[in-house]
């Protein structure tokens, strides 16, 4: 294990360290720290109802992309889940297949579909459905639409995992029983398999609370989000502490949830032990 320990020393456990040692101090003259001066000032501002409603906001859009994500990943995992053995590799590589191209292609690449002159609009055009161009892009539609895309995979792969797991003796003595398809997955697959479905919207809301490019280009600058905020006290304001300060804001909601996510998990397990 020594390896990887180090690994995530020296490239987590490290920097965390310098940034919340670095909020507890000033910002320098001319940017950067002055680390002459001790204070806890970056941590009350970031507690002022400003900072606090763009954590509020990006958490909310956070949480819509995760509701969304799994949606859209729960019948898909559940499809290659029960499709024969010889499909799901080819249908599991076409689920990852975006992760092959990187990750500002792919959100350029809606900028591209979603424009007033785009595909999307063109379509819709076409159709009849619409009369003008709708404004699909540069608002929190396009990036929640941007999100879910770039991390469904993730929601993907986590409840495929779960179901893989999923005694299927369980369906069948439900069947036995008398009980239907829908009433099997409510009772049955579902609560089993949660597990897999808060480890993926965890995913999900930890990488797209803190995400600053998305917003960014498909937000047009018109939507701040927290990562947003952090991005430009560090490379604008230059105001690095503050900046520290929000990020550890940020990196405690993070460990809370997968914290929250890790004891979920564990206590499913015990219970599906108990049960069986």
């Amino acid at each position: 294990m020594l390896p990887g320990l180090v690994w995530l020393g020296v490239l987590m456990v490290v920097p965390c360290a310098i940034i919340l040692v670095t909020a507890f101090y000033e910002r320098g003259t001319y940017g950067g720290v002055d680390w002459s001066v001790f204070t806890f000032a970056n941590f009350t501002r970031a507690g002022e109802w400003l900072y606090l409603s763009i954590f509020l906001d990006s958490a909310r859009i956070a949480g819509l992309a995760a509701f969304f994500a799994l949606l859209i990943g729960y019948p898909a995992a559940y499809a290659i889940a029960r499709s024969a053995p010889r499909h799901q590799t080819a249908l599991l590589f076409m689920a990852m297949l975006p992760f092959w191209t990187n990750y500002l292609i792919r959100t350029y690449a809606w900028i591209v579909l979603l424009n007033p002159t785009g595909l999307a609009n063109n379509f819709l055009q076409w159709l009849g459905l619409t009369s003008a161009p709708l404004p699909l892009l540069y608002n929190e539609f396009a990036v929640i639409l941007g999100l879910v895309y770039n991390y469904v995979p993730f929601v993907i792969l986590a409840i495929y995992s779960a179901l893989q797991r999923l005694d299927p003796s369980y369906a069948e003595a439900s069947r036995d029983l008398g009980a239907g398809a829908l009433t099997t997955f409510w009772r049955i697959t579902l609560p089993l398999t949660a597990p897999g479905v808060a480890a993926g919207a965890v995913f999900v809301f930890v990488l797209s609370i803190g995400n600053f490019i998305t917003p960014d280009l498909l937000g047009g600058g018109k939507l701040q989000m927290v990562g947003n905020l952090i991005y430009d006290q560090f490379l604008t304001a230059r105001d690095w502490p503050f900046g520290s300060a929000l990020s550890v804001f940020l990196i405690a909601v993070m460990l809370l949830l997968l914290f929250a996510q890790a004891i979920a998990a564990n206590r499913a397990r015990g219970e599906g032990r108990g049960h069986a």
